[in-house]
């Protein structure tokens, strides 16, 4: 990862883009501005980019749109999107279809910024996200997708839905610092009412499904006072 990747933004409304521009130029990413992801593909074609961040909803051409485009073309550039929507199954198609990741409108600018740096580190050019494999796997455990079940040492793990959740957004995003905020947003939705303790029983029970010990973790790591990243090597396919 450059000091100066190359960041396309993609948003119709030019409140967003005027001020997200300059501070992301200002975190040291040179940036290009789009308003719709027509923009965007002729932009594409023209520029060396190294990541899109895009709303989902602008005319012409919507964020979801252009990311089926690209990912259909298999152009495999990191894309992050805005959205709006809470519903985490609409998340879930979105990571489904390729996107490497995204954030809920309003945001912190600081928060884009992270979630900049921790997908370029993990990208690799021209190859599938890990987000938009099938499978996941780190040694002896393994995470089917499409069929939602989990295997360690070829035997099935009996989890919550919600453990489920977490571990495939925890396994889906390695060696990054995942906030409880965030876990509870992508697990519970953003308006649901729960608190942060919630994520911690779920941690608590994939710790005991997974034979982890939380003072020497082989896959989740705490992070006191900040949150949870998942420390083992992951491979996807």
């Amino acid at each position: 990862m450059s000091a100066h990747s190359h960041i396309l933004l993609v948003d119709d409304e030019s409140a967003i883009t005027d001020n997200l521009a300059p501070f992301l130029q200002r975190a040291g990413f040179e940036v290009s501005v789009a308003s719709n992801g027509e923009e965007a593909l002729t932009a594409i074609e023209s520029n060396s980019l190294d990541l899109i961040v895009s709303d989902v909803l602008m005319p012409k051409m919507d964020g979801r749109e252009l990311l089926r485009s690209l990912r259909q073309d298999n152009n495999w550039i990191p894309i992050i999107l805005l959205t709006q929507v809470g519903e985490a199954f609409e998340r879930a198609m979105a990571l489904e279809e390729g996107a490497d990741d995204y954030i809920n409108k309003p945001f912190e600018p600081h928060e884009l910024v992270a979630r900049i740096r921790a997908v370029l580190r993990r990208a690799k050019p021209g190859k599938p996200p890990l987000s938009a494999a099938w499978q996941v796997t780190c040694g002896d455990l393994r995470f089917d997708r499409r069929a939602r079940r989990v295997y360690l040492q070829g035997q099935e793990l009996s989890l919550t839905p919600k453990a489920v959740l977490l571990l495939e957004y925890l396994m889906t995003h390695p060696d990054e610092l995942v906030t409880r905020e965030r876990l509870l947003d992508v697990v519970w939705g953003w308006d649901y009412p729960v608190g942060s303790r919630a994520v911690d029983t779920r941690i608590a029970e994939l710790r005991r499904s997974l034979e982890d010990n939380a003072a020497e973790p082989r896959y989740i790591e705490t992070l006191p006072g900040q949150g949870y990243r998942f420390a083992a090597n992951v491979e996807g396919k």
